[in-house]
């Protein structure tokens, strides 16, 4: 079964073998080649390819002895990098002969692509290289002698740590029980570990090549791991620009491989994904808009405004959406994530200061950024602008639940209507965020993060908050229950607690049971509180982005959040005594 729908077929001899090639998209526009690893056929590409062919010719082909490619004959040293390399620029001069390719390889198709970037003969035909899962062995040898040569503890760590993450290349080595095992019992089993272990969706991937594309591809490791580890070449720069795009759950890779890649990549791009190894199946969407945002100015198109925040490496290309985006914590929260890269939903009930979010986010980073007007209380504008945000711009990567409004005033002096309004903004704005957004997150299958800003009131008792602490500490529980419900499917929840942060938050917030000059008085003090505090939203916004990066589940914010969140935990009778106090207002 193939899953390149669509494809056009062309077979090219080279070496003695036929390689299998399929192409997509405009021949006339640039080409990109896909380059596959174990053990793995073109087809572990198929939704990236079909992502970037609107763009783009994508070029996929089956490496030899793999796919509806012919094995080389024999097997033993038919798989030398010099021979893939000869493979690689027979496929490139036959689907653009005019024109350098741009090049992107995933595990064993990353290593080899290291090697048609480093060597003099193919200079020229290269205009850019993405690389993921696979690093350089000429690289990996010189990092390895490096760390064997002065050998501190931090060294000696790093190298167990990789050989431990490499069991599988010593078991590769061994003659015979790879072949015995993959076309026996673990290839019949693999898929399955695929869907279980890596959260691959079973799409008609692996085809059904698999068992003998895993036997004859052992050989890739013992024709070429120990005489290049050995004696690694001292000239393997990089002659084209790369982007290395490294899955941080990786569970055959360590992020230390790639500590001095500057050495070798003079113009590299870093960017890291909370994702496992095999990020084509599995994160197609942000591997898409990466590539095509690489080619783009490696082809001499206009470069996107630099990233300059310090999770630049992370959030780049992804999208995502922020309610409350009008002011205070959740326009901080845009511009921190706009500075580092991502593109921003600026969502807020106020047109014109969504605009201004939108627009300042563009100016500091973000490579798109749009403006949506809507009440997050409102179920069906709620639903129109999920549907509008999937269409247009595509599903959400991280979403931030921030709208929200203040009240304080007694139990019996807050009315049925401020029950209503509060739980309908704080609480259901939340339900309606997470309920739309997530699910579409949850389909698409690709992981992703949702925050909800709750408060310390969501765990600090006080008579002077009762509705705005109970919307809070509702926020609280429905985020940690939604946590543990999405964990499965790599979407992560948090919950972010701030204490007193200097928004307009007070001079919007209401007082129950006052008269409006009243309501003037507590407000205008109120602020001024805050304001002494002076703790800026901008902190709250630095401490989402670590939040998300860390996946974490509740992050407290400021000082007396902290504080009070202890005696939440250890001394509640101190908290419930302080919850007796009279407000300062």
């Amino acid at each position: 079964m193939t899953v390149l729908k669509g494809a056009r077929e062309r077979w090219v001899r080279t070496g003695g073998v036929e390689l299998c090639v399929a192409e997509l998209g405009d021949p006339a526009q640039p080409t990109v080649v896909l380059v596959h690893g174990y053990p793995d056929s073109k087809e572990v590409w198929s939704q990236v390819a079909h992502r970037l062919a609107d763009r783009f010719h994508v070029v996929l082909y089956d490496i030899r002895g793999h796919g509806r490619s012919s094995a080389p004959q024999p097997l033993r040293g038919g798989f030398t990098l010099e021979k893939l390399t000869d493979d690689f620029l027979a496929v490139a001069d036959a689907v653009s002969p005019d024109r350098p390719v741009h090049l992107v390889g995933h595990d064993w198709g990353s290593v080899q692509a290291w090697e048609f970037v480093t060597v003099r003969r193919t200079e020229g035909r290269i205009a850019s290289f993405t690389s993921m899962s696979g690093p350089s062995l000429d690289h990996l040898g010189h990092w390895i002698k490096r760390r064997a040569k002065r050998p501190t503890p931090r060294r000696v760590g790093q190298l167990l740590g990789q050989g431990a993450k490499s069991w599988y290349i010593y078991l590769l080595h061994t003659p015979v029980l790879p072949e015995l095992a993959w076309r026996g019992p673990l290839g019949k089993v693999w898929p399955k570990l695929l869907e279980r272990v890596e959260r691959v969706p079973g799409d008609g991937y692996p085809t059904a090549s698999l068992p003998m594309d895993a036997a004859r591809g052992a050989w890739l490791y013992r024709d070429n791991i120990r005489p290049r580890l050995r004696r690694p070449r001292e000239d393997a720069y990089a002659h084209a620009p790369v982007q290395l795009i490294t899955p941080v759950d990786d569970a055959f890779l360590s992020e230390r491989l790639y500590d001095d890649l500057e050495r070798w990549a003079p113009q590299l791009t870093r960017r890291t994904l909370p994702a496992k190894h095999w990020v084509p199946r599995s994160r197609p969407d942000q591997l898409a808009a990466w590539i095509t945002e690489f080619v783009t100015v490696n082809e001499g198109g206009r470069p996107a405004p630099a990233a300059t925040g310090r999770h630049a490496e992370r959030f780049g290309g992804q999208l995502v959406l922020v309610t409350g985006a009008g002011s205070g914590i959740g326009r901080a929260t845009a511009y921190a994530f706009a500075e580092a890269g991502a593109r921003v939903v600026a969502v807020d009930r106020d047109a014109e200061s969504a605009a201004r979010t939108a627009e300042m986010s563009r100016l500091l980073g973000a490579p798109a950024a749009w403006a949506e007007t809507v009440d997050v209380s409102d179920e069906q504008a709620m639903e129109k602008l999920a549907a509008k945000v999937a269409v247009e711009y595509g599903v959400v990567d991280v979403l931030v639940n921030n709208a929200g409004i203040g009240l304080a005033g007694s139990f019996f002096d807050t009315t049925p209507e401020d029950w209503r309004r509060v739980l309908d903004v704080n609480l259901w704005g939340v339900i309606h965020g997470c309920r739309l957004f997530g699910r579409q997150m949850a389909e698409r299958g690709q992981g992703g993060h949702i925050v909800n800003t709750a408060s310390a009131a969501g765990y600090q008792p006080s008579k002077a908050l009762p509705a705005y602490s109970t919307s809070k500490a509702a926020v609280l529980m429905l985020s940690e229950c939604l946590r543990a419900e999405l964990a499965g499917q790599g979407i992560g929840v948090t919950a972010i607690c701030p204490g007193f942060v200097n928004t307009n938050i007070t001079s919007t917030a209401r007082f129950a049971g006052v008269d409006p000059e009243e309501e003037r008085r507590r407000r205008k003090r109120t602020a001024r509180l805050y304001g002494l505090r002076n703790y800026p939203p901008e902190k709250v916004a630095d401490a989402i982005l670590r939040a998300v990066v860390r996946n974490e589940a509740v992050v407290p914010v400021t000082a007396e959040a902290r504080g009070l969140r202890l005696l939440h935990r250890f001394m509640p009778g101190a908290l419930r005594a302080i919850a007796r106090m009279e407000p300062p207002v």
